[in-house]
């Protein structure tokens, strides 16, 4: 009985690959389309800020393209995107602030940073300076870095993250 059960498992393996071997698909030449893909590979990166969760700072990564210090300041006066909100996140930095603008500290070492908001610095509120001061930071090529926010003309004074 087992012999009869394995020529029939045999034949059936046999009629199958018979089958597929002539299923009707004939060669054919290549198929020229067009020019393949070309140009600069899109590069993501990972960017840095401070939002607020609770009254307190809170580091938050995002995932795009390359930002300069001033675009990613921003994205502060920008806030929270819908998941951020969802999760509790929001700003202090307000929508006026930005545009922003970053230069090394004139007359200093390596490590200092003036961050120029489009709002006066003495209106910020110390969370949104805060925030301000550890998101530029954080987008520093080196660390420790110290941070003056002058804006309008007023200068809130040099601070580093306190986080």
């Amino acid at each position: 009985m087992k012999t009869w059960l394995a020529r029939r498992v045999l034949a059936a393996g046999l009629v199958s690959l018979i089958a597929v071997a002539g299923c009707g698909v004939r060669p054919s030449d290549v198929i020229r389309v067009g020019d393949p893909p070309s140009g600069p590979v899109a590069r993501l990166t990972t960017t840095t800020l401070y939002l607020v969760k609770n009254g307190r700072l809170s580091a938050v990564t995002r995932y795009g393209p390359p930002r300069s210090q001033a675009d990613t300041l921003a994205l502060l006066a920008i806030g929270p995107t819908p998941s951020e909100q969802a999760y509790g996140l929001t700003t202090d930095v307000p929508p006026e602030a930005a545009p922003f603008s970053v230069t090394d500290a004139p007359g200093r070492q390596p490590g200092h940073l003036a961050v120029n908001p489009s709002t006066p610095a003495g209106k910020l509120s110390t969370l949104a300076v805060e925030q301000i001061v550890c998101t530029a930071a954080a987008t520093a090529p080196q660390s420790p870095v110290w941070v003056t926010v002058v804006g309008a003309g007023q200068n809130v004074g040099r601070r580093n993250c306190p986080g």
